[in-house]
């Protein structure tokens, strides 16, 4: 069974208005995991824009992954960078 670490952001709160929200993002998740049979080990919020280069969150996230043998999964490429 694969296991995932997920990793959601926002920009704003008003990014919620457009389904771009974490609610939005958790579902998202949620349904992958369950289609795929994988498991969900933790999951990493931030409130930050996609233009700053350092995103701690985005770097822990990416650490569990290495430590645990995990695959990050976010819900949409456009939160992971700025530009798809």
């Amino acid at each position: 069974m694969t296991s995932f670490v997920a990793y959601l952001r926002v920009s704003t709160d008003r990014q919620g208005a457009f389904g771009l929200g974490i609610e939005a993002q958790r579902e998202a998740v949620r349904r992958y995991i369950k289609t795929v049979g994988g498991h969900l080990l933790a999951e990493h919020v931030e409130v930050e824009t996609g233009r700053s280069a350092t995103r701690p969150i985005l770097l822990q996230s990416i650490a569990q992954c290495r430590r645990e043998k995990a695959v990050l999964l976010i819900a949409r490429l456009d939160r992971l960078a700025r530009s798809v």
